[in-house]
């Protein structure tokens, strides 16, 4: 036996446990779940149908909000299916290239998220201190590279960590947790994964300081330039960030609490860990549509065009006498 552990073993599969300590509950956790899958897939799809389909939506603004509700699908589509398996139906095997392929998804998706708030932050900027050369500056062009910027970024930063992970012997195929989390799956490993912890901080280190420096920037210049206007043009100015604050909110104050609360892993019981590891996940696709919905009325005014437009195109045929 003690060879085995200390040589390990390549697993096929993993099993993912769900909420530990809350197994009987499980099926409580799907019902809502399928809601909130539901809800967020339906949501970020009209807003991308709405935004792709409305001629006066082809705006800088709503691209960058239509690249964020793609980013959003793809990273609950990522992991929510097979979580759902694992309530509804006590799932929770997963292959093992399965398990890096989820890891990968979650982890770039993550780190496109945070770009596209950055980006959305510089928009703002523009729209607020520069207005005149808003569309000079943000052409379609530019959007496009900063989208691609943010999408090889991700691969660049995160993608060697699956790849750690693949090299590493395993002593368990038991996940404490509901979706393949990289830390969860290396600390199943025989051998030593300091090198992987100090990567995986470091990659968070320089993706989330990168990120919240140039949003801080922008907004530090965009109340300076606010507060020198007339006081009735303030709230005005500002209200066209509001969709943007809240959204930035639903997805960094999740993620900062649950990192807090990992430093603290010792006295925060594990099963309370995992709720907000799946609530910084699933919270932000959820909330962004119904925050650009709400806040945005091109957005609203947008829909309604659409569904007016798909109405008409099957017009009631007259009752027959």
């Amino acid at each position: 036996m003690l060879s085995v552990n200390v040589s390990g073993f390549t697993p096929s599969s993993l099993i993912l446990m769900g909420i530990p300590g809350l197994e009987d509950f499980h099926i409580w956790f799907a019902a809502p779940l399928t809601i909130m899958y539901t809800v967020t897939v339906l949501g970020n799809c009209v807003l991308l149908l709405t935004i792709n389909t409305v001629t006066s939506l082809h705006k800088p603004m709503y691209l960058f909000i239509s690249q964020l509700a793609l980013s959003d699908l793809v990273l609950s589509s990522s992991f929510v299916p097979k979580m759902l398996g694992l309530f509804w139906f006590n799932a929770g095997e997963i292959r093992f290239g399965d398990c890096l392929t989820q890891m990968l998804f979650v982890a770039c998706t993550l780190s496109v998220e945070s770009s596209i708030f950055s980006a959305m932050a510089f928009d703002r900027y523009v729209a607020v201190c520069n207005p005149l050369r808003y569309t000079s500056i943000l052409t379609n062009e530019l959007i496009t590279k900063i989208a691609s910027a943010c999408l090889v970024r991700a691969i660049l930063l995160v993608g060697p960590l699956p790849l750690l992970i693949l090299r590493l012997k395993f002593c368990s195929r038991f996940i404490p947790h509901s979706f393949c989390e990289i830390m969860a799956v290396a600390k199943l490993s025989c051998a030593d994964i300091f090198i992987i912890s100090v990567y995986s901080w470091t990659v968070i280190f320089i993706l989330w300081s990168m990120d919240v420096f140039c949003i801080a920037l922008s907004y530090l210049l965009i109340l300076r330039t606010i507060l020198v206007l007339p006081y009735k043009d303030r709230f005005k100015a500002f209200s066209t960030c509001t969709s943007h604050v809240c959204a930035m909110s639903a997805f960094y104050l999740p993620i900062f609490f649950s990192s807090v609360l990992n430093k603290l892993h010792h006295s925060i019981p594990l099963f309370v860990q995992v709720i907000l590891a799946n609530a910084y996940l699933l919270l932000p696709p959820f909330i962004n549509p119904l925050i650009f919905g709400v806040t945005l009325k091109a957005v609203q005014q947008g829909g309604i065009q659409l569904l007016q437009k798909k109405i008409a195109m099957f017009p009631l045929s007259p009752a027959k006498k």
